[in-house]
């Protein structure tokens, strides 16, 4: 697989909660930073912490669609980074306050030896929308049937 396909086959596979290809696509060990859209500080984290942190919430949402690329791939001493501007929506149909939340950014990952992800930075550009959809996600995702899928 192609260092940019890495990046894309990620968010593919998120939007379709298939989580064994999600955990395929990241390192044992990875860096992750949304502190631009959550705040915080950036985490290092194992990739099943983080397969499990999104399985907490992304299935709350009826719907979501990473829309990327394309993805540029150079190269420095420390692995290949990939760089990829992303349009993120996500969608609950009778949420209070509007069904979408759009987040608009770019998401830079550096992959390791083995091709998998292990930085993970997101630059938010924008939001639109309803942000209220995090929370409500949230709660959702424990009592969704989405979230029995593997």
């Amino acid at each position: 697989m192609s260092g940019g396909e890495v990046l894309t086959r990620l968010l593919h596979a998120i939007d379709v909660l298939d989580w064994p290809v999600v955990r395929d696509c990241l390192a044992d060990r990875l860096r992750v930073d949304y502190t631009e859209l959550f705040g915080g500080e950036a985490e290092e984290l194992s990739g099943d912490q983080l397969v499990t942190n999104w399985r907490g919430l992304l299935p709350g949402f009826d719907a979501t669609q990473h829309v990327t690329g394309p993805v540029l791939v150079t190269g420095d001493g420390a692995g290949p980074w990939l760089d990829t501007h992303v349009r993120g929506y996500h969608r609950i149909a009778d949420a209070p306050d509007g069904p979408i939340w759009a987040v608009h950014g770019h998401y830079r990952a550096r992959l390791d030896g083995a091709g998998r992800i292990a930085d993970l930075t997101l630059q938010v550009f924008y939001q639109e929308g309803n942000a209220g959809l995090v929370e409500l996600a949230g709660r959702r995702a424990t009592e969704s049937p989405r979230a029995a899928r593997t």
